[in-house]
């Protein structure tokens, strides 16, 4: 019999049950985060050729992670074994509701995804430049997007349709102030943190497992535009931030983050102020100081754009041994998505491209679909079990069984605030973030971006959209909402009333 190798899913994470779904019991349902299950299924799917929406414009580069703390006591996780251990990487930048041809300095999340070619396989850390996100579930992402997009009449962006959906879904302000603060439009992608955003957990070799959150934070300081100097440069130049990157990598000025993490133990998980899954809060540093971990550096350019950064396919389903998933509905929406994302635009084979392939041996049966280049298999069954390729499933990659909250199957109010869970509060934070965080020019700013952004609000139902909206500023600050409401030339008294109400 041939020598014996393991079964691993395309990104080369090992395989611990090939023919066995994850359930809630063993006649339970099946579970969403069992990514091996969507991943051979739609590869089956695109098995046969058929007759390519966000992050559209980007950049990217090549670069190494290098540990410089020892995390064994959270995380058994390969690639940070050691302090001095390197791992090769990829990252792509790019701004969020923009098509190809937009301007690098729009007032837009940047997203800040991290490919790490693991021996255990490729992790994705696909994140933004900030902690938190506009919404907290999955369900409502389409919805999200199309407001950011264009009118489906007029085919321009409208700030009525913008304004309308966030004041509707009150979720949203934490983010929303984020982005109308200066940190909206950073200068270029070489002095702004990243995030995984989302909650993971870290397993260690004991088994015990902890929640994580990951921080990125530019190693060259923080700087930002002001409004006007951003919409200066996009006249002047639009792909700044392209530039920018590749000019300093190309003459040794390589950018560097520091790798940090937060970590919550599974009782404190219980016990936190808000739900610690939930994507629109963060966990104070206060409470969950930062970890060292390592550094991230960015030091080559792709030889060819396409090749590289327009066919990179980042997914938050590449995890690899000692770092997994959580309860974080975002998460397990974007488990199935992105991938999902991935087959329809490029191509069912993907994970086969240079810029998305990992390093160390894959070996599955998945098989043909459009764009198969590697060989496709040979000659070699394309079926398991079978009695010739002495493929098998690795027992040492079994991971640990863990116990969910409820065993109850329904649709859950995500703002429901029954409980200890605060869901319904979606304004301390924002309150906090601007009351306390900011500094008086950064407040200053964001009233005078915000009061700018809400101006553009027109039609019939002006006054319904921006009375909401105002109604969450005031309750996430007073000085924050009447800045506004003056800036707007809104009569205050009247927002008082329908606050009392």
């Amino acid at each position: 019999m041939a020598n014996k190798k393991t079964i691993t899913t395309n990104s080369g994470s090992p395989v611990n049950h090939y023919q066995d779904s994850q359930s809630v019991g063993d006649r339970g349902p099946l579970l969403l985060q069992d990514y091996f299950l969507h991943e051979k299924l739609a590869q089956f799917n695109r098995e046969r050729i058929p007759e390519r929406i966000v992050h559209a414009k980007g950049s990217g580069a090549y670069g190494k992670f290098t540990v410089t703390h020892d995390i064994s006591k959270y995380s058994r996780a390969k690639l940070f074994s050691e302090i001095g251990k390197e791992t090769k990487l990829f990252v792509r930048f790019s701004t969020v509701g923009g098509e190809k041809g937009s301007a690098d300095t729009e007032r837009d999340p940047r997203g800040f995804a991290v490919k790490f070619y693991t021996e255990d396989g490729n992790w994705d850390l696909v994140g933004n430049n900030t902690p938190v996100f506009f919404i907290k579930d999955p369900k409502k992402f389409p919805d999200f997007i199309h407001t950011q997009k264009r009118d489906p009449k007029t085919h321009c962006k409208n700030p009525t349709m913008v304004w309308d959906y966030w004041s509707l879904n009150p979720e949203s302000l934490h983010q929303v102030l984020i982005l109308m603060s200066d940190r909206g439009t950073p200068v270029g992608y070489r002095y702004m943190n990243g995030y995984g955003s989302h909650t993971f957990s870290l397993v260690n070799k004991d088994n015990e497992r902890f929640y994580v959150k990951f921080h990125y934070k530019t190693m060259q300081g923080h700087k930002t535009f002001t409004d006007a100097q951003a919409e200066e440069m996009k006249g002047k130049d639009p792909d700044y931030a392209q530039r920018d990157l590749v000019e300093a990598i190309e003459k040794g000025d390589f950018p560097r983050y520091a790798l940090k993490i937060q970590i919550m133990d599974l009782e404190q998980a219980k016990t936190f102020k808000w739900n610690p899954f939930d994507l629109t809060k963060v966990w104070p540093h206060s409470e969950f100081p930062l970890i060292d971990v390592g550094e991230i550096e960015l030091n080559e350019i792709p030889e060819n754009y396409f090749q590289d950064v327009e066919q990179a396919a980042f997914a938050p389903a590449n995890l690899v041994d000692g770092i997994g998933f959580s309860p974080d509905k975002m998460l397990q929406g974007r488990i199935l998505a992105y991938p999902d994302a991935h087959r329809y635009r490029i191509g069912a084979n993907y994970d086969s491209l240079p810029v998305n392939k990992c390093p160390y041996a894959t070996n599955n049966y998945h098989r043909d679909g459009a764009m198969r280049f590697d060989g496709n298999g040979g000659s070699s069954p394309n079926y398991y079990p079978n009695s010739f390729d002495g493929l098998q499933e690795d027992e040492n990659y079994k991971g640990q069984p863990y116990e969910l909250e409820s065993n109850v199957v329904g649709y859950f109010d995500r703002n429901d605030p029954a409980g200890n869970r605060n869901e319904d509060d979606h304004f301390t934070q924002p309150g906090i973030l601007f009351d306390q965080v900011m500094n008086d020019q950064e407040k200053q700013h964001a009233i005078s971006n915000i009061v700018g952004a809400m101006s553009g609000i027109s039609g019939p139902k002006k006054d319904d959209i921006i009375n909401r909206q105002l109604c969450h500023w005031f309750r996430a600050s007073t000085t924050l909402g009447m800045g506004i409401a003056k800036g707007l030339g809104v009569d205050v008294d009247k927002i008082m009333k329908d606050l009392k109400h």
